[in-house]
């Protein structure tokens, strides 16, 4: 059954006062006496009333409410950013709404919008990984209401962003690799018209290059680098003339899911084949043998793009913001998946 919802309207029919009485005692204003407060406030609670945040938004210009957008909420790498950004935007008493995209541009667009007609003060977000239309992201940038990017940025948005030096990571993993002894070295990616898997590959390469060890156009393999797309990643690898030695996997799912196809063959980690994947997702600790990962320094992330957030919305409205770039310099967590010598 249907219930109408009440307002202040309601509350002051019922106690003979006028709606804006009734509103500043619900405000605790100092004018209203202490029985007229005790008053409303019963009568409120009598009928259920709730009050209007959008409404009252719309009067402040301020609701408090930081909308968070990520591709999925099931990973420990966003699940970790996401608890950096609330822990610095829950201490200045900010709300934070998550909205998921699922890698789909229109449920990107659709959460845009829907945080936009939530009025939230900003938005911190991670790009889809389908995305090549950022009218959407636009829109947020003309109202005025501050955006900050994370993990994944796209260039065309001249915007603040927070990301890790992935170029680096790669390098680093890859180096490490050729320090082992590896010599055919493989890499698992993702789409390059992200900037993220852009970089790893170059990373890649240029470890290569350095060590004089050629590349092998073969050797890398894009996919959506999920479990399965690893796995068959692996099998496609094992079916070549020559067998890498090494892999480099731009996501430790990726990587599990070679890892998985390796001992399903017999084949040693890491003495036939090194492994290492990117995240340091919790389960890379408890695989056998547990994997070498790049660390990505996630809940840092979201903690330096709640404090650009805040940054913004501190000034006033005739300064304009010069947008911040903070890249984070990545850490290799070497495990036994990669560790040929001691």
């Amino acid at each position: 059954m249907n219930r109408k919802k009440a307002t202040i309207h309601d509350i002051a029919k019922e106690l003979n006062i006028t709606a804006s009485t009734v509103s500043r005692a619900l405000n605790d204003h100092p004018r209203i006496s202490d029985d007229t407060k005790l008053a409303v406030t019963r009568i409120a609670k009598e009928l259920r009333y709730r009050p209007h945040n959008l409404a009252a938004a719309l009067r402040s210009g301020k609701s408090n409410i930081l909308g968070v957008i990520i591709p999925v909420a099931d990973r420990n790498f966003f699940g970790s950013i996401v608890r950096g950004i609330e822990e610095i935007a829950n201490h200045a008493n900010y709300q934070v709404m998550i909205c998921q995209t699922y890698e789909d541009p229109k449920k990107e667009a659709a959460a845009v919008q829907a945080l936009m007609n939530s009025r939230v003060d900003g938005i911190i977000a991670s790009l889809s990984k389908n995305t090549l239309d950022f009218s959407h992201f636009n829109k947020v940038i003309d109202e005025g209401i501050p955006l900050v990017l994370f993990d994944r940025y796209n260039d065309q948005l001249e915007i603040s962003h927070v990301v890790i030096d992935d170029y680096q990571g790669a390098y680093k993993a890859v180096v490490h690799l050729i320090q082992q002894g590896c010599r055919r070295i493989a890499h698992f990616t993702n789409v390059q018209k992200i900037s993220i898997y852009r970089e790893r590959l170059r990373g890649y390469k240029a470890a290569l290059q350095d060590y004089n060890i050629p590349f092998v156009p073969d050797y890398v393999i894009e996919s959506d680098m999920q479990l399965l797309d690893g796995r068959r990643s692996m099998e496609k690898l094992l079916t070549l003339q020559e067998i890498p030695d090494g892999i480099f996997s731009s996501s430790d799912l990726g990587a599990m899911g070679a890892l998985q196809v390796c001992k399903e063959n017999n084949i040693n980690i890491p003495q036939q084949i090194a492994i290492i994947g990117f995240s340091n997702e919790p389960f890379t600790m408890f695989s056998d043998p547990p994997l070498t990962s790049v660390d990505q320094h996630c809940k840092r992330m979201g903690n330096i793009a709640s404090d650009i957030f805040l940054e913004e919305t501190k000034l006033s409205g005739t300064e304009k913001f010069i947008p911040k770039k903070v890249v984070l310099m990545p850490e290799l967590v070497i495990r036994k998946s990669s560790l040929r010598k001691s």
